[in-house]
């Protein structure tokens, strides 16, 4: 792939921050489409949302300083998400989720040390990684449709919804065509300003809130533990380990980065370390996205070093509620479409590398992406409760499924004779 950055190149300031401003606005997605989980009141949510915005962009101020050093975009896991809330559903101590998560992040820490690493990125066939790519997009299907359409919707915004998908992922395909350079990476920002301000123009906005913040709440002090709820996070927390690996991997293959068996080392560490920062301060562990190859696809940017800005950004907000509540109340239906847009552009990035590593020179070959992609479907889309209640979290998470059938197919089923 034809990159204008590199991953350590350094960027003009007017460059970088422009460049920074996508990443932003990718990042403050994929927080606030999670910050729902919080429990408690108004003023409550706030400071969860506050909590986890520090947690994320320190995270990523970390990860690209000292971990992986790779434009990754750093979020809530999702993984996580269905274990909070299948938990808080079957009626668990908030204590005991997040304490469970803060121990979580404690074996991920361990796993990092010695040699597995190395071991397990030996796994990372360039099939393997195209794979990836796809999964992601195909994955998050379900999520970005619920953002565009969600269920306690008025008809009205189910149209808006409508309305702006096609109109606002047409307009960012003819902005990305004709935009060169730096300004490529102005379609996003532009997106967002002009869907907030449509939807805001035929519907109200919510009305704002003070946070319960105190500086000596930061935090968590409800620890409590419970053997079965652990079960069930390690299982998550092994779907959480997949995402992180097959993450960092599929973008530094596709960026052809150097070290990788110490790029994966140090992000995977840090993923748990943070981990146990997250479930201490009562909030979402984080985890490495397979998404940012779609961004690097669409701008031609792979700079660690434009990402800088936006987690400092992420940072910095966190220390002003307002500031939160106004990046929270963005409306779902122009995050799903910009989602929609950039997970686009992630499948045009693993068809390109398909290409490039002949990944596809036949039939047993192709079959070994197609069928992992139709596996992830399939579980992503699974009905809840078929499964034990301490595997769901496993099974349920069709990115994970389909990265267990694509090793599956690859290393073993349609393994190759050479």
């Amino acid at each position: 792939m034809k990159l204008k950055y590199n991953i350590d190149d350094k960027l003009p300031v007017g460059q970088a921050l422009i460049y920074a401003l996508q990443w932003f606005i990718l990042s403050v997605a994929v927080i606030s489409t999670s910050v729902f989980v919080a429990q408690g009141s108004p003023a409550d949510r706030l400071f969860f949302a506050q909590k986890l915005f520090a947690v994320i962009g320190i995270t990523g101020v970390v990860q690209v300083l000292w971990g992986h050093r790779m434009p990754l975009v750093v979020g809530p896991a999702s993984v996580l998400l269905v274990g909070v809330l299948s938990s808080l559903s079957a009626g668990a101590p908030v204590g005991a989720i997040y304490t469970s998560i803060a121990i979580g992040g404690a074996l991920i820490l361990l796993l990092s040390f010695g040699g597995m690493m190395n071991k397990v990125r030996k796994l990372f066939t360039p099939r393997i990684v195209v794979v990836i790519l796809m999964l992601i997009a195909f994955t998050l299907a379900p999520v970005i449709k619920n953002l565009i359409f969600p269920e306690r919707a008025t008809a009205q915004e189910h149209i808006f919804g409508l309305i702006f998908t096609l109109v606002g992922c047409v307009g960012m395909v003819i902005l990305n065509r004709t935009l060169t350079g730096v300004a490529k990476s102005l379609v996003v920002p532009i997106a967002l300003i002009i869907g907030s301000a449509a939807y805001y123009a035929l519907f109200p906005m919510k009305e704002g809130v003070e946070s319960a913040g105190a500086f000596a709440g930061q935090f968590f002090n409800d620890f409590s533990f419970d053997w079965g709820l652990l079960v069930a996070f390690v299982i998550c927390y092994i779907a959480l380990l997949i995402n992180d690996i097959g993450s960092i991997e599929s973008l530094g293959v596709m960026l052809e980065a150097e070290n990788m068996g110490g790029r994966l080392k140090r992000g995977v560490r840090i993923t748990g370390a943070m981990n146990i920062v997250a479930g201490s301060m009562g909030v979402l562990g984080p985890v490495n996205y397979s998404m940012s190859p779609g961004v690097i696809a669409s701008t031609g940017c792979a700079s660690r070093w434009a990402l800088l800005p936006a987690t400092l950004l992420l940072v910095a907000c966190s220390l002003f509620p307002d500031v939160i509540f106004i990046l929270t109340s963005i409306p779902n239906q122009v995050i799903g479409v910009i989602l929609l847009f950039l997970m686009g552009t992630q499948l045009s990035a693993g068809l390109e590398m398909a290409s490039s590593t002949k990944s596809i020179s036949s039939f047993s070959g192709a079959l070994t992406i197609s069928l992992p992609i139709m596996v992830a479907l399939l579980f992503q889309l699974m009905p809840r409760g078929i499964v034990p209640s301490v595997i769901e979290p496993l099974v349920g998470n069709g990115f994970a499924m389909g990265v267990i059938t694509v090793l599956v197919m690859e290393h073993l089923i349609n393994r190759s004779k050479e």
